[in-house]
């Protein structure tokens, strides 16, 4: 990926050189709170805040890590450095991290188990089901499986790679149009009778079947792609979320890097990364989506934080049970997004922003699961 935006190359560079959050806020104008964080000794982990999805309790913000064992460029990180970056982000008060069977298939799960191992029992942990991926190869294969049984073998497999007893929160990834849902939530029940799985949820469904799966089991948390780049949630899962009392975890929160600042006009994207085939960020629509870095960048200045910080903490603002789960396969920057967790806004402030995203227009579409379905990345269907 090139980039002419100097200015946000060169945070990035001195982040990657100071490797702390005191940087990243010496960059942002030396005021946040943040940066005590990152020198805090060992034994004094640093409180980000709580918030509850469902009854499950995580920190206010969490990691995904998905991209550890292939970023979007479909370059392969260091297993060492993500081990590190996964033990930093608990260091730094982050006790959620989140991981599926799909992303490697199979290894991230393994680099997360590892990354852990020393202080399990302090984190809550998720994995994802529902693609149709064999249970000992990894191999991905066309569609989708949540029969019951395939996801008891499934979660099986999951235990043994994240070296656990149970998973904290297990997500369907996906809906399977040919198994019921309530057969779904059948097979979890069985799962948390057995003690394999704490708490379920369900990634990128419609409203109806949202309904009927917390009637057959209380579901705890939904994962849907929020962020002030895509605010599909806000027309109809916030708001049943709400009235359920159901979670929100937002997957690509940083608007897969655009809300970062990393992003400009004259970029272009590897061979690869699933950026350069996705219309949001095609040269013609890059002019307008740049609307909203120029937004994020306006309020960093104001609130003495960095833009990813700002999309971050606004979406926090949205609701208290709003959890962020970005992922980053470079320190630097996973401990700029816990820095997000001090940056506040009052109500005048939020209104403020708001209303200046939503008179943004954001131009392009999302990919669909028809064409993401091998490559491990998040991806949103209507049901």
């Amino acid at each position: 990926m090139t980039n002419g935006n100097s200015l946000t190359m060169a945070r990035r560079a001195f982040l990657g050189a100071a490797g702390t959050l005191a940087a990243a806020s010496a960059l942002a104008g030396g005021a946040s709170s943040a940066s005590a964080q990152a020198t805090a000794p060992s034994g004094t982990r640093p409180n980000i805040g709580r918030r509850k999805l469902g009854t499950l309790e995580v920190s206010s913000l969490g990691i995904g890590v998905q991209n550890m064992s292939r970023t979007y460029q479909t370059t392969i990180p260091t297993r060492t450095e993500m081990h590190a970056i996964i033990r930093a982000a608990f260091d730094h008060g982050v006790t959620f991290f989140d991981a599926a069977e799909a992303y490697g298939p199979h290894e991230v799960e393994r680099i997360l188990g590892e990354g852990i191992a020393g202080f399990r029992d302090q984190v809550a942990i998720t994995s994802k089901f529902g693609w149709n991926i064999d249970l000992e190869t990894g191999e991905r294969r066309p569609g989708l499986n949540s029969r019951p049984e395939h996801v008891k073998l499934a979660v099986d497999g999951m235990l043994k790679r994240l070296k656990t007893d149970r998973i904290d929160l297990l997500y369907q990834h996906r809906v399977d149009s040919a198994v019921p849902i309530e057969d779904v939530a059948g097979a979890i029940k069985d799962l948390m009778a057995e003690g394999k799985v704490l708490h379920w949820g369900l990634s990128e469904m419609g409203p109806q079947t949202l309904r009927r799966a917390h009637a057959a089991l209380p579901v705890a948390a939904v994962q849907n792609e929020y962020s002030m780049l895509w605010r599909g949630p806000e027309e109809a899962v916030l708001s049943l979320c709400e009235e359920l009392g159901i979670g929100f975890v937002c997957w690509s929160p940083l608007g897969v890097a655009l809300l970062t600042g990393a992003i400009d006009r004259r970029t272009r994207f590897a061979e690869g990364d699933i950026r350069g085939i996705e219309s949001r960020f095609a040269p013609d629509n890059l002019p307008q989506n740049l609307k909203l870095v120029d937004l994020v960048k306006t309020w960093a200045t104001r609130k003495e934080a960095t833009p990813g910080q700002i999309a971050l903490a606004w979406l926090m603002a949205q609701k208290p049970w709003i959890v962020p789960i970005p992922g980053s396969t470079q320190m630097p920057h996973m401990l700029e997004n816990v820095g997000a967790a001090s940056v506040a806004f009052t109500a005048s402030e939020i209104a403020e922003l708001n209303a200046a995203v939503a008179d943004i227009k954001v131009a392009g579409q999302r990919l669909p699961d028809a064409v993401l379905q091998y490559s491990g990345v998040e991806a949103p269907i209507k049901s």
